[in-house]
């Protein structure tokens, strides 16, 4: 495998362990009652301010 390629997939598994990380914080402080943190919403494309304003 070329370093390239390589580089490719370190970086797509990185982003993949990232997201589910993040997605697991966001859950977790969901359940609790908590607000995520906005670095974990944005590393799932939500926008942390629209967030706050989702009525539940």
């Amino acid at each position: 495998m070329s370093a390239f390629r390589k580089s490719i997939h370190k970086g797509f598994l990185a982003r993949a362990f990232a997201a589910l990380g993040a997605a697991n914080a966001v859950s977790a402080a969901v359940e609790g009652g908590r607000k995520p943190r906005a670095r974990d919403l944005q590393e799932l494309g939500i926008d942390p301010v629209s967030f706050g304003r989702v009525i539940r």
